[in-house]
């Protein structure tokens, strides 16, 4: 099992942050584009769930699966999203975007006085803590080719 990549995005959509590890092919689409199409497709999901829902549902989306990756996805209550694509067999990554979001996220960027609010994250400490974090999780390794 592996993580192939990370996303953050503020309420408004802008990509406040992305991360890659095992991604082994790229959309071949500018990078912007890519952010701008991987928002409106949470939000045309979200939306969907929320509709089709046969109950009231607490969580909402939480994830989805194709036969060659899941998304993991963690909404916090500002609007801050969290979107972590992994390999198929990774059944859940909340407790992983639960800790990016409250104890890297807010500890390192939203309660540092020199990372701007609502402004892509530029804060070294904060990359490198989140690579440490995500490359100690089980499900990390690298898939054999």
């Amino acid at each position: 099992m592996t993580i192939h990549n990370l996303y953050i995005f503020d309420r408004g959509g802008t990509c406040l942050h992305y991360s890659e590890w095992h991604r082994r092919r790229g959309t071949g689409i500018p990078r912007e584009e890519e952010f701008k199409l991987m928002f409106g497709m949470l939000f045309s999901l979200r939306s969907f769930v929320a509709k089709m829902s046969p109950t009231d549902m607490r969580d909402g989306f939480v994830s989805f699966l194709t036969s060659k990756y899941r998304l993991h996805y963690y909404e916090t209550p500002t609007g801050l999203r969290l979107v972590l694509n992994t390999d198929p067999g990774v059944t859940s990554a909340r407790e992983a975007l639960q800790h990016i979001y409250s104890h890297l996220f807010v500890e390192l960027v939203v309660k540092n006085p020199l990372c701007p609010p609502r402004q892509p994250v530029q804060s070294d400490l904060f990359r490198s803590r989140l690579d440490a974090f995500i490359r100690g999780l089980p499900y990390f390794n690298p898939r054999p080719t």
